[in-house]
Formats: C-alpha cells, structure tokens, sequence
C-alpha cells in the first residue's frame, strides 16, 4: 500500500456502497455510494424525493438497506441498530425538533449523556444531579448554561435545534450527521446556527455529513457537495463544482444556485 493510500485510508470515517433502499415499487435510494474523510463537510443535496432522508435513515440504522453496505471507521455497521451506531461515533439531529420540551434544557443533554453510556433514564428524577457536570460542559460548548434551567418547550425555535445539537454531542459523536440544521430558522437564526456549528466542527475536529435545502448555508459551510437525484448521486464533488454544473441546475427546475 503506497503512502497516499495509507493516508486515505486511516482518515476514512464512513463508507456506504451501493446502498438501495425501496418501499413497495418505490426506489428510494438506487446504488448510492460515498466516502466521508477525516476534516470534511458533506453537504447532500437535492429536490423533493430524491431519498435523502431515506440516506440518512440508512446512514444511523433506523432503516435497513436491501442491498449495500455502511462502515464505520472501517468496521462494518449495516445491520446494526441505531443505539449501537451512536456507541461507535455516529451523533445524528433530525429535520424536526426532537428534544423532550417537558425537561430543561440541562435535563435533556443528562439524558443524553446517561443513554450514550447505556444507562436508562427510568430512574430519572426530576431533581437527579446524574452526569450534571458533565451536561453542563456540553452546554457552555453551544452556549446554553443560563438556559439550563429553561424547560426546552420554553425555549425559541433557534435554541431548541442547538439544544438538539448539545444532546447530540453529549453522545461524544466521531461523526455528526444533520438532518436540515437550520430548518424553521430566520436569517440571522441560521447564520448563527452556522457558525456554532462551524466552530464546533472545527474545535472537536468533527467530520460533518448535513441535507441543507438553504444554498447559503451549503456553500458556505461545505467542503464538498453530493447531489442526489431520484435516489441516485448525480455529482459528488468540490462546491464550485457542484455551483456551475448544468446537469444540478436541472434538477433544481433551472434554479440559480
């Protein structure tokens, strides 16, 4: 093995091949393959239907594929669940707003933090002062401390998804994946979240695969850019690429991007 493939191989994070899921007779994802390397910023982009949420699915293991394979740091992970991935490095936030708004915002990345370490949160109490510490650390990283005490159903929109963003580094993720992070967010929200985001990734040295519909955010944030188009990836390749390619500009109706 010759010295740049040596390299490329120990900065490996995630590798999917051929991965094909479909419901019934529709094909979600057709044979989608990619690598995501130690430093990078995948943005996966395309219209409606195109299967990214179902790649997404198939990425953490809430969906099994029927054809295709997913490694994790070089070890095999497809047929494992979700909780299993999570305790191998996969962090994940979702298109929608997940954290239980009935807790504090403290609360919410304790129960993070007790699940990521296979404890159940059964035994929670309203008052528990488990992994507080530690929870708090995770806080001050996305700058939520003087909320922590704010109920999440309390909090705005914007800080909800970084609270989500807090829970999803109290698993200590290897690799985080972003399931339209600045979804429901005004301008100025987005351009926020984005930089949290940016500095973390950059400050934990965290590689980053996100679905973004705002082409703001992809090009500014990505380092590289994958387009799929009926479950299949149309180009994977630098932004500037990606930007100038008519065969993109198609598949978004002739929209500027």
């Amino acid at each position: 093995m010759s010295a740049a493939q040596q390299q490329a191989s120990t900065s490996l994070v995630l590798k999917a091949s051929g991965l094909r899921k479909s419901f019934g007779g529709f094909v979600a994802t057709n044979g989608v393959s990619f690598e995501v390397h130690a430093g990078e910023a995948l943005a996966i982009i395309g219209p409606n239907g195109a299967g990214k949420s179902t790649l997404f699915d198939l990425l953490t293991g809430r969906k099994t594929p029927d054809a295709g394979t997913v490694e994790l740091f070089g070890e095999p992970v497809t047929h494992l669940p979700p909780w299993q991935r999570v305790k191998r490095g996969i962090g994940r936030s979702f298109q929608v707003s997940s954290v239980f708004k009935s807790y504090t915002a403290l609360e919410n990345v304790q129960m993070g933090l007790m699940v990521s370490s296979g404890q159940s949160w059964g035994l929670f109490g309203r008052a528990a002062n488990t992994r507080r510490d530690e929870a708090l650390a995770v806080l001050e990283k996305v700058g939520l401390v003087p909320k922590r005490d704010v109920p999440a159903g309390d909090l705005s929109y914007g800080d909800q998804r970084t609270l989500e963003l807090a829970v999803a580094l109290s698993t200590r993720p290897r690799l985080l994946l972003l399931d339209e992070p600045t979804a429901g967010m005004g301008r100025e929200e987005s351009r926020e979240c984005l930089r949290l985001i940016r500095d973390i990734a950059t400050r934990e040295r965290l590689p980053i695969v996100f679905v973004e519909h705002d082409m703001d955010v992809v090009f500014s944030f990505a380092s590289r850019v994958m387009v799929l188009v009926a479950g299949q990836v149309l180009v994977d390749d630098k932004p500037e690429v990606v930007r100038s390619d008519a065969r993109v500009k198609e598949a978004y109706f002739g929209e500027d991007i």
